[in-house]
């Protein structure tokens, strides 16, 4: 039986919300921990994030397909496998999850709540590389699937974690994920006026890996 739309969109705002959790808390413990050293402080914050994907998949994949991302909503929905009026809501859901997470991550650590990123991050090899990493993220998930259902959660925390590390802009890979860490002034973050181009490549990463999709994993 398919849970109740408001079953699953309270499963995508906490697991999105748990997920920036993992991305901003582990930034804001890496920083503190590393003595300065960067390498130290993304391996560290890229373990966490893919240990956190890994749990949420597992646990709320049942419940709501465990989207978290707004264009994984959208790769499904053109893909005739996310209902249409369900689109929108999950979205939402989404991006609301994933501010709490930051609020959330900044009352743990005593820092004040309510922040703007001061981290540039844009230019032609940064939007290029979001492309890629949503790319490759839908790949990921869509070639899970088709093949290995019951391995996506590994594939995706390997996937990001890994992705961290090969992408010049260390694999945002998410709008919502995107809005929210411009809203922390932290490891994680990323300036407000950067924000539109890395969801505008996400969605062009996103939008190239379902057409591929439809050529390689037929159904």
């Amino acid at each position: 039986m398919t849970p109740s739309i408001s079953t699953r969109l309270w499963a995508e705002c906490v697991g999105t919300a748990f997920l920036l959790i993992g991305v901003v808390g582990s930034g804001i413990m890496a920083e503190a921990l590393s003595g300065g050293n960067t390498g130290v402080a993304l391996l560290a914050n890229a373990i966490a994030t893919g240990a956190m994907l890994y749990m949420l998949i597992t646990t709320l994949g049942p419940v709501s397909g465990a989207h978290f991302n707004p264009v994984v909503t959208m790769a499904f929905t053109i893909r005739g496998e996310h209902a249409v009026k369900d689109a929108a809501p999950y979205i939402g859901a989404q991006i609301v999850g994933g501010v709490l997470g930051v609020f959330i991550s900044h009352l743990m650590f005593d820092l004040d709540v309510f922040q703007l990123s001061t981290t540039a991050r844009t230019g032609t090899g940064q939007w290029i590389a979001e492309i890629v990493a949503t790319f490759g993220l839908i790949f990921t998930i869509l070639g899970g699937l088709r093949h290995r259902p019951d391995t996506v959660p590994t594939l995706v925390a390997l996937y990001i974690t890994g992705a961290y590390w090969f992408t010049a802009s260390t694999s945002f890979a998410n709008p919502a994920v995107t809005i929210a860490r411009s809203l922390t002034d932290t490891f994680a973050g990323i300036t407000p006026a950067h924000v539109p181009m890395f969801i505008a490549a996400q969605i062009i990463g996103a939008l190239l890996m379902v057409f591929v999709g439809a050529k390689i994993f037929k159904h």
